[in-house]
This record gives structure tokens, sequence and C-alpha cells, in this order.
């Protein structure tokens, strides 16, 4: 499994959550009934940034869909926020 700090094998890092604090979510989120602003973490995000809803029928189908792209997750998890927060802010 990568580390959350570095993605070399082009999946997931591990606990990097920056999807899930980064963009804002139009979807409603279990104890986010109107989704979440943009730089907001996300209330299903435990303590070592994993979603509580993963592989849960009630996790928004906008999570499920996003997946690791290295042109926005980049290397690093810090990459990977700063990238989402551009994309955010800029489409």
């Amino acid at each position: 499994m990568a580390s959350q700090e570095s993605a070399t094998n082009g999946e997931c890092r591990a606990g990097c959550g920056a999807c899930c604090i980064a963009p804002s979510i139009s979807s409603a989120i279990p104890g986010m009934p109107r989704g979440k602003p943009a730089g907001v973490r996300c209330v299903q995000l435990d303590e070592d940034n994993l979603c509580r809803l993963f592989g849960d029928p009630n996790r928004p189908i906008v999570c499920a869909r996003f997946t690791f792209e290295a042109s926005v997750c980049g290397t690093r998890r810090d990459e990977a926020l700063d990238n989402l927060a551009w994309l955010e802010a800029n489409t």
C-alpha cells in the first residue's frame, strides 16, 4: 500500500484525503445533507483521513467515481491538496 506522502504506482495514497477536503461536493453526504464547501473537511473522513463510507451505498456517486489521476493528485498529499484547490477555484 502506498504511503500518504507519495504514490508511485498510480493508486490513491491511503490516508491522503485531499479529494475529501479541497473540492466542493454538492451531493448530500451523511452528516452533511447540503454537501460540503471547498476546503472543508468531509465529516466522513476519519482521524486517519480514510473515508468511513468507502464501499457503502450511501457514499455519494461523485466520490465513488473520483479516482487517482497523477496530473491531479501529484506525487504527494500536499500536491494533491494544492492541485484540487486550484481546480476548484478555476473551473
